[in-house]
């Protein structure tokens, strides 16, 4: 059996054996083929059988459910979609509302789901914390954000600024200089989330086939080692593994995340740290860093990973000790008390960007397609959001979920912002990453003259905008 435990904390707390589900033996037809048990795969499945019981759904999967981004991801359940307010942008007043209200209602539809299938995944909405909490800079970027989201129509109730005594109430870091709060936020043991979906979908007549990796697809069939599947609808629900799949890997390039997991902590620990109501929490800089309290007392802490070249997937997410260490060091800069505390677990994981920045679903009726991916590190609410969207595309249901902005129903994949060839792109990646590393150690060096501190940041903004 393959070391499917050593994917990642959550993966090995896991109290299944992980016995392999058949693989594809024989030929099959079906009314709709979803490649990729992950969650905009089961979630698509799930709401796909919710409103038309009567269709077959078949999910074929290359390891096991959970194996990618599913399994291993930071746990945080997002009310939101990665670079919302530039998609938003061009809504009237009404329209953004509303658009907000779906987003931000994702955390409280997930519950609906798992309270009806009873799935226990240590759901906990304690909201999230962004925190300016390693320079002044970072108070300056995120009040200028703040006033970004308020002027889009958002106000106090989703996102408010927390003065340093007011952060501490909730988290108690050791540079306080204020942060912001949002309630749109829930966390989550994500394996338990996956595979508990897994079965749900399974009770509902889906069939699952694992250690079946798809070797060629196209509109109506897609073939495994063994066996070729002729379906309808071809959902390929594959994100940052979407090179895997010509020609999905145009438009979506796998890029890395790196995540720790500390042994769990004493109570006095937690007590001088905070994090008492399950809130997720943030470091705001271009470091990308998360966190969350898990429920048996862990610290888990990630943070922006890399790029391989020609969009190569990484494959072994052993650390290497300075990928911790990074890790270690920003969340100590945080938690002096936690510099050497014990890392239990140590992993890593390929998650999908989009050109832009920019998430899709995408319906091409006529070629029998929808997908969803590009979520950029924040799938576990949006893909929620994305098997709904293709489940109702797919039915042709009337709801709110089928008119944003981020839903394409012509030109196909075309109408997807394909990437630049290599080198450009690897390139472009490296010489992004490194203006944020220089900022970043300029700004967290407190005698940095202002000058250079000025020009870090304004070099970093031009090459994320670069990219945008």
């Amino acid at each position: 059996m393959p070391a499917w435990r050593a994917i990642s904390l959550w993966m090995d707390q896991l109290e299944e054996t992980l016995t392999p589900r058949p693989s594809l033996e024989h030929d099959l037809e079906v009314d709709v083929l979803i490649i990729g048990a992950g969650y905009t795969g089961l979630w698509t499945a799930y709401y796909l059988k919710h409103h038309a019981p009567e269709l077959s759904v078949a999910i074929v999967e290359a390891q096991t459910a959970g194996f990618g981004a599913s399994g291993r991801n930071g746990g945080w359940l997002m009310g939101n979609l990665l670079g919302e307010d530039r998609l938003l942008a061009g809504l009237s007043t009404e329209q953004r509302r509303n658009s907000f209200d779906l987003l931000h209602g994702i955390p409280d539809e997930v519950k609906s789901v798992i309270d009806r299938e009873g799935i226990d995944c240590d759901y906990r909405k304690g909201g999230a914390l962004y925190c300016a909490a390693r320079y002044s800079e970072q108070e300056a970027s995120m009040r200028r954000y703040l006033g970004k989201l308020h002027a889009q129509g958002l106000n106090d109730a989703d996102y408010r600024w927390l003065s340093p005594n007011e952060l501490a109430q909730q988290i108690r870091v050791a540079k306080p200089y204020g942060g912001i709060f949002t309630p749109h936020v829930a966390t989550i043991h994500p394996a338990k989330l996956v595979r508990g979906l897994a079965l749900a979908v399974e009770r509902m007549g889906v069939q699952i086939f694992e250690q079946s990796p798809v070797t060629d697809w196209q509109p109506g069939k897609a073939r495994t080692a063994k066996a070729q599947v002729r379906s309808r609808w071809v959902v390929p629900a594959v994100e940052g593994y979407a090179n895997t799949l010509a020609p999905l890997g145009r438009y979506q390039l796998p890029v890395q995340s790196l995540i720790v997991a500390t042994e769990p902590l004493s109570e006095a620990l937690w007590d001088s740290i905070g994090l008492s109501q399950g809130q997720a929490f943030s470091e705001s800089s271009r470091q990308v860093t998360y966190g969350q309290r898990t429920a048996d007392n862990r610290l888990v802490f990630g943070a922006r990973g890399g790029y391989q070249f020609g969009g190569r997937l990484r494959e072994n997410f052993d650390l290497t000790a300075s990928e911790i260490e990074l890790r270690r060091y920003l969340f100590g800069e945080l938690f002096p008390q936690l510099k050497n505390v014990e890392i239990s677990h140590a992993w890593g994981g390929n998650l999908g960007m989009s050109r832009r920045f920019q998430p899709h679903m995408l319906c091409d009726r006529q070629q029998g397609i929808a997908l969803a991916g590009g979520y950029g590190g924040e799938g576990v609410g949006a893909s929620h959001l994305g098997g709904q969207t293709l489940a109702d595309l797919i039915l042709q249901r009337d709801t709110a979920e089928v008119i944003q902005p981020w839903v394409l129903t012509e030109g196909g994949l075309k109408a997807l912002k394909a990437w630049e060839p290599e080198p450009c792109r690897w390139l472009g990646y490296n010489a992004i990453i490194r203006s944020f590393v220089y900022e970043d150690k300029t700004l967290a060096n407190l005698n940095s003259p202002p000058w250079r501190r000025q020009f870090a940041s304004r070099m970093a903004d031009f090459m994320e905008g670069f990219m945008q």
